[in-house]
C-alpha cells in the first residue's frame, strides 16, 4: 500500500493564482488614484462604553487626503473635540470613554479618499450603540396546570440591539432540562408538549443575554404547579365541581396539535447565503414526532440539519432553489397534525462581474462593466468621483451604456474613480474602480536569476510579473539565445507565467521573459531545476509474528542526490510509542519483544522539501503455542570471564551466560574497578547486546583493572559475575588537561586561577601536577609559569585592578606534559566604580509613575563587569499634609548599560528624592546628587468612614471620616441618596455636594419610616475617588408607634402563660406514673380504640394534599421574591442578598457561560457602577436604514 503526493506543485499552483489577482496592481511609486484598503462593516454595531473607530483606510499615489459624511452632509471632525482622525489614514476615534455619548454619533458614515487623481468612496456605514434594556415590569400568576395538557412559559425579552439570547435556568443558575416533551422556540417561550409531576417548581427563569455590552437580564421566576386528577380526594373534586377549573377527567391521551405555528400554512422569507430556520412545536400525550418534508422535492443535501429534537428544520447558506412548501408532521400513536409553511427565498445584490481597475495609456480604448444579480433585480447606478456620473464633470472619452463604460482614445485627464452601486430592497454593493491613464515602459517585478526545483513529471511554473502602459506582450525563451517557446507543450498565462505541464529532466535550464510595449523593452532570467522523484523501492510487507517475538520493516528509499530525505515511521497514523523496543535504522523498522497493543499499521512516509511519498503494512500479533506455565526470572549471573588481547589501551573481555530463566538477555552491562586509585568502587564502561559474549574494552594508562558482568532481560538484572583477574596498564603522559579553568580576581590586586582536577585514572601515570601560565592579555608580555602540585587553584598576586589576563593550565606527570592546552580569559579582582552617573533627569508622566534618566558612566571607571545601575528613591513628604515620616528608601535595578528606567507605585501629591548608583561584580559606585521631583494630584481613596445617627421622623444626621489617602487637595465631598420602598425599588436619586472642611451633615425633610441608600465620595481637582455605602432608616410616627402595645407586657397575658405552664407540668407527672405502671392514658385509649385513616393529615411529600386552598388564597400566599432578588437600576444583583437571580453581573465583572448557556461564574460587567436615576430604560431612536439601499 502507497501512497504519493507532491506538494511543491500545489504550492506553485497557489502562488499562481495569487498573481494573478494581483496583476493588475500598479507599483506604488507609480501614479494611481486612491483604491479603499480597508473599512468598517456596513451595519456597525458598537459598545457604547469604548470607544468608537470607525475605519477608512486607502492607498494612492500621491498618498489621497480623508474626509467624512455623516447622515449625508459634511462632518467637520475639527469641530467636535470627541473626534480625531489618526495621521496618514482616514480612520476616526470618538472618544466615548472621556465624556462623550454613544447615541449622540449614531447616524450614517461614508469616508472620502482624494487625491489629484480622483476620489475613491467607502459603503454606507450605519453606527448604532448596542443595547441591553431592562425587562418590563409585568405581574405573574402561578400556571396551575393539569397533568398532561401542553402549557408555554412566555419569556418576552426586551428588545435590544442586537437581540438576545435567551435561556432557562433555575435559581441554582442550573440550564432546565430540555428534551422531545419540553424545549425552548426560537422566540425564547418554553413549551411542554404535555406537563408531568416532575415539572411542578417555582422558579421556571428566563435569561436574556446580551453580549455586546456583556450584560444578562433576567425575567421574574414563573410558578408551575401540576394537579393529578388520581390524587385529589373526594372534599377536593367536590370543591372543584362547581367551577370545574380543573375538570375531573383523569389524564387521557391526545392527538398532536401545533402550539407554534398556528393555523395550517404560513409563509416565509429569507434571503440568499442566509441560514433558513423552520420551527414546529406540537402538543400531545404521548409526546408527538417531529417530520420534515420538502413538498415535490428532497430536503438540499449536505446542508440540512434538525435541531431542538428535530423541532427546528435548519438549512444553511439558502439560494433561490430552496424556495418552495416545506410540511413539518407531528404525530403520536393517536393521529397527527401539519404545517405548511411556503419559503420564498430573495436575494440582496450579488456581483457576477464586479468592475475592476483599469490602467490604460494615452489614446487607449476600455472598458468598466458592473453586473450584479439579485431578486428583485438589483438597479445599476454609476458615479465618478463620488458623484452621480450625470452630473459629474463631461469626459469626451466616457461613454455610460447600462452595466458598462465605455472608454475611446483616453488622455491623461481621464484617470478617475468610477463606482458601481447595484441597489435592491434588500441591500446594495458598492465596488470602487479607478481608470487611470499611464504612460510607462515595461517593468518585470520578479527577481532576476530566481530558482524553481520542481519533481520530474509534475507542472513547473516559472513566474514573470510585470506592469508597463501600455499592456506589455511577453515571450518566453529557453536558454541565453535560444529560440521563442510556443506549442502544446508550455502555456502562457495573462499574468506572465510560463507553465510547463509536464516537467522532464530536459527542462532544466535557464528561462528569459522578455516584456515589450511601444515605450521600451525588459528581459528577466530564472532557472529551472527538474528533480527525480523519491521513490520507495523495497516497501514493508504484511507481517503475522507469535508474541514476544521480533519483527523487522523494511523501507528502502531512491531519490535526487541533491535532495536530503527524512524518513518518519508511524503506528495506525500517530507516532510511535516511546518505547526502546522500538528501533528504528536507516531502512527498517524493528521492533523487539512484540506484544499484542503492537499490533496495527505502520507507516514508512519519506519527504524531500519537493516531494513525499509513503507506504504500509499491517502487523498481526497472534499467541504463541500452548505450553506449559512458565515462571519468568532475572538470568543468572555470567561466569568463566577470560581476558586475552592485552594492549597498552585496550583488552578482550569474554565470558559465558548465565541461564536465562524463559525471559532472553536483552543486553550484558560491564563494569570496572580501579585497584590502584579507588579499589572496591565500581565503575560502568560499556554494554552490549544479548547475543554477544565477548566485547573490546578501552583502556586508560596507570590503572589496575577488574571487570565484571551482569546480564538484563525484562524481568531484571542478574546478580554481577566474579570479578576478572586484574591488568595493569603502563603508565603515559596525560591525555588531557584540566577542564572548567577560569581567572577571577578576590581582590583588586589580584587573579585567581582555578580548575577542575584529572580524575585518579586519568592522570596515566605517577607524580600528578600541573602547569600553571599566565599573561596580561593586548600587552606585548611574555608567559608567567609555576608548576603546582594536584591542586585545583593558584592565586597571583600584585595585579592591576580588572584587566584581562590569558590563562592556561596544563597536566603533566613523571612520564611528561599533557598536550598544549587551550587558552581561556580571565580578569584580576574589581573595585568599587569611581563615578556617579551624570545628568540624571525625571520626567514625571503620571501621579503614580515616573521615568528617570542618566549618562552612563565611562567604562573605564567601572573597574569590573556592569552589571547595571540601581535607582534608590524614597518620599519625602506628602504635598497634602505636610507631614514628613520615616524615610523608606526603595531600590530599582536596570541591568545592562540602560540609561533610562520606570519608577511605579509612586503616591500622587507628594515629594520625592532619588539617586543613582552603577553597580559591577565588586558593589555599588558612589551615588548621584539627590534629584528632587514631585508628583501631581490624584482621585482620593474613599472616606474612611460614613456613620449615620440621630434618626429622627424626618432627618438623619451623618458623620464622616476624609480619605486615608486624599492625594491631593480635596475640593469637596459629594453625597447622594435615594429612598428603597417595601418592594425594594429604588427611587429618585438626590445629589448634594458638600464642601471639602464639612465632617458631618444633617438631612431634613425626609420621609418618616423610610429606608434610605447613601453614596459618598470625595474629589480632588483631578476627579472623584470611590465611593462607600451606607443604609439607615428614619422612625416611624411617634402616634402610630405608641397604638401599638407589647403584648408581652400586659398581666393578663403573664396569668394565662403562668396557668398554662403550671397545666401542662401536671399532665406530665400523671403521664409519668401511669406509663411506670404499665397502664396506658386514657387519650392513647381512645387514639386505638378510634383511629381512622380518613382524617389522617396528607403529606406533600407522597403526593396528596393536607389542605385545599382556593385560586383566590393561593394567590394571596404567593410571596414575592427575596429582597435580594430584586434588580437594581444599576443591573447589579448582590449574592449575598439572593440565591434566585443572577450574581453580580454588570459592567465589568468577570465570568463566562457554557456553551449550552448555563451559568459557571460572574459574568462580566462591573461590578460597581454609579446609579442610575430611575430603573425604567429608553432606546434612541433606530437611525437611517441606510443598510439595504447606498443612496
Amino acid at each position: 500500500m502507497m501512497k504519493k503526493s507532491i506538494s511543491a506543485s500545489k504550492a506553485s499552483l497557489v502562488l499562481f493564482l495569487c498573481q494573478m489577482i494581483s496583476a493588475l496592481d500598479v507599483p506604488l511609486d507609480l501614479s494611481q488614484p486612491p483604491t479603499i484598503t480597508q473599512q468598517s462593516p456596513k451595519d456597525y454595531i458598537v459598545d457604547p462604553r469604548e470607544n468608537i473607530v470607525i475605519q477608512c483606510e486607502a492607498k494612492g499615489k500621491p498618498p489621497p487626503s480623508f474626509s467624512w459624511t455623516r447622515n449625508g452632509t459634511h462632518f467637520d471632525i475639527d469641530k467636535d473635540a470627541q473626534v480625531t482622525m489618526k495621521p496618514n489614514s482616514g480612520t476616526l476615534v470618538i472618544n466615548i470613554m472621556n465624556g462623550g455619548k454613544a447615541e449622540a454619533y449614531e447616524g450614517v458614515y461614508q469616508c472620502t479618499a482624494r487625491n489629484e487623481r480622483g476620489a475613491a468612496i467607502s459603503n454606507n456605514i450605519v453606527i448604532r450603540p448596542s443595547r441591553s434594556p431592562l425587562w418590563t415590569k409585568e405581574k405573574l400568576e402561578p400556571n396551575h396546570v393539569r397533568e398532561g395538557d401542553s402549557l408555554v412559559l412566555h419569556c418576552r425579552p426586551p428588545v435590544g440591539l442586537p437581540p438576545p439570547i435567551i435561556f432557562w435556568m433555575d435559581n441554582a443558575f442550573q440550564r432546565l432540562p430540555q428534551s422531545e416533551r419540553v424545549s425552548q422556540g426560537l422566540n425564547g417561550d418554553l413549551y411542554f408538549s404535555n406537563v408531568q409531576p416532575e415539572d411542578t417548581r417555582e422558579d421556571y427563569i428566563c435569561y436574556a443575554r446580551f453580549n455586546h455590552t456583556q450584560t444578562i437580564q433576567q425575567k421574574q421566576p414563573i410558578s408551575v404547579k401540576v394537579f393529578s386528577m388520581d390524587s385529589l380526594n373526594d372534599t377536593i373534586a367536590a370543591n372543584l365541581s362547581d367551577t370545574d377549573i380543573y375538570g375531573a377527567k383523569p389524564v387521557t391521551e391526545r392527538q398532536p396539535i401545533l402550539l407554534t405555528p398556528t393555523g395550517s400554512t404560513s409563509t416565509k422569507v429569507e434571503l440568499r447565503g442566509n441560514v433558513l430556520l423552520l420551527e414546529c412545536i406540537a402538543a400531545g400525550l404521548p409526546t408527538p414526532v417531529i417530520r420534515w418534508i420538502k413538498e415535490g422535492g428532497e430536503l438540499p443535501a449536505n446542508r440540512t440539519f434538525f435541531e431542538n429534537f428535530k423541532k427546528t428544520l435548519k438549512i444553511i447558506d439558502v439560494s433561490e432553489a430552496d424556495s418552495g412548501n416545506y410540511k413539518c408532521i407531528a404525530r403520536n400513536i393517536l393521529g397527527s397534525a401539519h404545517h405548511v409553511i411556503s419559503v420564498t427565498v430573495k436575494a440582496a445584490p450579488y456581483w457576477i462581474t464586479a468592475p475592476r481597475n483599469l490602467v490604460l495609456s494615452p489614446g487607449e480604448d476600455g472598458t468598466l462593466i458592473c453586473r450584479a444579480n439579485g431578486n428583485p433585480k438589483p438597479n445599476i447606478s454609476w458615479l465618478a468621483n463620488g458623484v452621480p456620473i450625470a452630473i459629474a464633470p463631461e469626459d469626451p472619452s466616457r461613454k455610460v451604456d447600462g452595466d458598462t463604460i465605455i472608454f475611446s482614445h483616453v488622455q491623461e485627464r481621464s484617470s478617475a474613480v468610477y463606482q458601481c452601486n447595484a441597489s435592491n430592497e434588500y441591500g446594495y454593493l458598492l465596488a470602487n474602480a479607478f481608470v487611470n491613464v499611464l504612460a510607462e515602459p515595461p517593468r518585470i517585478l520578479t527577481p532576476a536569476n530566481k530558482l524553481y526545483q520542481v519533481i520530474a513529471d509534475s507542472p513547473a511554473l516559472l513566474d514573470c510579473a510585470y506592469f508597463g502602459s501600455p499592456k506589455p506582450e511577453i515571450e518566453w525563451f529557453k536558454g541565453v539565445k535560444g529560440s521563442i517557446l510556443r506549442g502544446d507543450e508550455y502555456v502562457f498565462h495573462d499574468n506572465g507565467t510560463l507553465e510547463i505541464p509536464v516537467a522532464q529532466k530536459d527542462s532544466t535550464g535557464t528561462y528569459t521573459c522578455v516584456a515589450r510595449n511601444e515605450l521600451g523593452k525588459i528581459q528577466n532570467e530564472v532557472r529551472l531545476e527538474v528533480k527525480d522523484p523519491t521513490m520507495i523501492i523495497k516497501q514493508p510487507e504484511y507481517k503475522v509474528i507469535q508474541r514476544y517475538g521480533q519483527v523487522s520493516f523494511e523501507c528502502i528509499i531512491k531519490h535526487d542526490f541533491t535532495l536530503l530525505p527524512t524518513v518518519i515511521w508511524l503506528k495506525d497514523n500517530d507516532e510511535l510509542p516511546d518505547d526502546e523496543r522500538f528501533l528504528v535504522g536507516k531502512d527498517n523498522l524493528t521492533i523487539m519483544n512484540v506484544t499484542d497493543k503492537d499490533d496495527g499499521t505502520y507507516t514508512c512516509i519519506v519527504n524531500t522539501t519537493l516531494d513525499s511519498v509513503s507506504a504500509s503494512a499491517v502487523l498481526t500479533v497472534v499467541a504463541a503455542p500452548p505450553t506449559p506455565a512458565i515462571i519468568y526470572a532475572r538470568p543468572n549471573p555470567p561466569f568463566d570471564l577470560e581476558l586475552t588481547g592485552q594492549l597498552e589501551r585496550s583488552v578482550e573481555l569474554s565470558w559465558i551466560p548465565g541461564d536465562e530463566n524463559n525471559s532472553p538477555i536483552t543486553n550484558f552491562v560491564i563494569e570496572y574497578e580501579d585497584g590502584l586509585h579507588e579499589p572496591g568502587v565500581w565503575h560502568y564502561q560499556t554494554e552490549v547486546p544479548g547475543t554477544q559474549t565477548t566485547v573490546q574494552l578501552k583502556l586508560s594508562p596507570y590503572v589496575n583493572y577488574s571487570f565484571r558482568v551482569i546480564a538484563v532481560n525484562e524481568i531484571g538484572r542478574s546478580q554481577p559475575s566474579e570479578p576478572s583477574e586484574q591488568y595493569l596498564t603502563k603508565s603515559a603522559n596525560p591525555d588531557e588537561n584540566p577542564s572548567n579553568v577560569q581567572g577571577i580576581g578576590s581582590e583588586p590586586d589580584n587573579l585567581v586561577i582555578t580548575w577542575e582536577s584529572l580524575k585518579g585514572f586519568q592522570s596515566n601515570g605517577p607524580g600528578l601536577q600541573y602547569k600553571v601560565s599566565w599573561r596580561q592579555k593586548d600587552v606585548d608580555d611574555e608567559w608567567t609559569s609555576v608548576i603546582v602540585a594536584n591542586v585545583s587553584k593558584y592565586i597571583v598576586s600584585g595585579t592591576p585592578t580588572f584587566v584581562p589576563y590569558e590563562i592556561k593550565v596544563q597536566a603533566l606527570n613523571d612520564l611528561g606534559y599533557a598536550p598544549e592546552p587551550s587558552e581561556v580569559i580571565g580578569h584580576s579582582g574589581e573595585d568599587l566604580p569611581m563615578v556617579a552617573p551624570g545628568n540624571v533627569q525625571v520626567h514625571v508622566i503620571n501621579s503614580t509613575l515616573a521615568k528617570v534618566h542618566w549618562d552612563p558612566v565611562p567604562l573605564k571607571s567601572v573597574r569590573g563587569h556592569l552589571q547595571g545601575y540601581k535607582v534608590y528613591y524614597w518620599k519625602v513628604q506628602s504635598l497634602s499634609r505636610r507631614s514628613r515620616r520615616h524615610v523608606e528608601k526603595k531600590i530599582l535595578t536596570f541591568r545592562g548599560n540602560k540609561t533610562f528606567g520606570m519608577l511605579p507605585g509612586l503616591e500622587p501629591f507628594s515629594s520625592y528624592k532619588l539617586n543613582v548608583r552603577v553597580v559591577n561584580g565588586k558593589g555599588e559606585g558612589p551615588a548621584s546628587p539627590d534629584k528632587v521631583f514631585k508628583t501631581p494630584e490624584g482621585v482620593p481613596s474613599s472616606p474612611s468612614f460614613l456613620k449615620i445617627t440621630n434618626p429622627t421622623l424626618d432627618s438623619l444626621t451623618l458623620e464622616w471620616g476624609s480619605p486615608t489617602h486624599p492625594n491631593g487637595v480635596l475640593t469637596s465631598y459629594i453625597l447622594k441618596f435615594q429612598p428603597i420602598n417595601n418592594t425594594h425599588e429604588l427611587g429618585p436619586l438626590v445629589e448634594i455636594r458638600i464642601p471639602a472642611n464639612e465632617s458631618s451633615l444633617i438631612l431634613k425633610n425626609l420621609n418618616y419610616s423610610t429606608r434610605y441608600k447613601f453614596y459618598f465620595n470625595a474629589q480632588t481637582s483631578v476627579g472623584s475617588g470611590s465611593q462607600i455605602t451606607e443604609e439607615a432608616v428614619t422612625i416611624m410616627d411617634e402616634a402610630m408607634a405608641s397604638r401599638q402595645v407589647d403584648i408581652a407586657t400586659q398581666g393578663w397575658f403573664i396569668g394565662l402563660m403562668c396557668a398554662v405552664a403550671l397545666l401542662i407540668l401536671i399532665l406530665l407527672i400523671v403521664c409519668f406514673i401511669r406509663r411506670n405502671k404499665g397502664g396506658k392514658y386514657p387519650v392513647k385509649e381512645k387514639e386505638d380504640a378510634h383511629a381512622d385513616p380518613e382524617i389522617q393529615p396528607m403529606k406533600e411529600d407522597d403526593g396528596t394534599f393536607g389542605e385545599y386552598r382556593s385560586l383566590e388564597s393561593d394567590a394571596e400566599d404567593h410571596k414575592p421574591l427575596k429582597k435580594g432578588s430584586r434588580t437594581p437600576s444599576d443591573r447589579t444583583v448582590k449574592k449575598e442578598d439572593s440565591d434566585d437571580s443572577l450574581v453580580d453581573y454588570g459592567e465589568g465583572v468577570n465570568g463566562q457561560f457554557n456553551e449550552d448557556g448555563s451559568f459557571i461564574g460572574q459574568y462580566s460587567g462591573k461590578k460597581e457602577k454609579e446609579p442610575a436615576e430611575g430603573n425604567e430604560s429608553s432606546e434612541a431612536p433606530s437611525p437611517v436604514n441606510a443598510m439595504n439601499s447606498f443612496v
